[in-house]
C-alpha cells in the first residue's frame, strides 16, 4: 500500500496549529480517537481523513501531554498486546508502541476502560519496560560499572 505522506504532512500542520481547548479534560484509563499520523515501517498508522486511531491514555503529565498506547482490532496474542473488551468491541492495546503525544492530537473521547483492565495494562507495561541491564551484551558487569 502506497502511503500518502504529503497528505499527512498537510494534516499534521493543521493538528500542530490547533489551540488546545482549555475545557478539554482527559485522564488515564480513557480511550480517545487521536490524529496518530502516517508512520514508518511497523509503527501504528492512523486511518481515514484525520489519520486517526484509538489510543489509551496511560499517564497524563499535564494539560498538553500524555503517554498513550495505540489500539488495534487485529487479534494478537503475545506479551506485546493486551486484549480489551470495551463496549462490545474486542481490541488489543499495542504495549510495545507506547508514545508521548500532544493533547492537540485528541479528536473525540470513546470512553474509559475498567480499573481491572487498566491495572493489568500497567502491570504488563511495567514488565515490558524492565531492562535487566541496559548494556547487556556490550560490556561485562565490571566494565559497565566503571564507565
Amino acid at each position: 500500500m502506497e502511503k500518502d505522506f504529503d497528505k499527512w504532512n498537510t494534516e499534521k500542520k493543521n493538528v500542530d496549529a490547533k489551540i488546545i481547548n482549555t475545557e478539554l479534560f482527559f485522564y488515564a484509563r480513557e480511550i480517545w480517537w487521536c490524529s496518530a499520523g502516517l508512520n514508518i515501517g511497523v509503527e501504528a498508522n492512523g486511518k481515514h481523513e484525520n489519520f486517526e486511531r484509538p489510543m489509551l491514555i496511560v499517564k497524563k503529565f499535564n494539560a498538553d501531554m500524555v503517554w498513550a498506547i495505540p489500539l488495534t482490532t487485529q487479534r494478537k496474542s503475545n506479551k506485546y498486546y493486551y486484549k480489551l473488551n470495551h463496549e462490545n468491541v474486542k481490541s488489543w492495546v499495542v504495549l510495545s508502541q507506547i508514545k508521548t503525544i500532544s493533547a492537540k492530537r485528541f479528536l473525540r473521547k470513546v470512553g474509559s476502560i475498567s480499573e481491572a483492565d487498566f491495572k493489568e495494562v500497567i502491570l504488563r507495561l511495567q514488565e515490558l519496560l524492565k531492562i535487566e541491564s541496559p548494556l547487556a551484551g556490550a560490556f561485562s558487569e565490571a566494565e559497565a560499572t566503571n564507565t
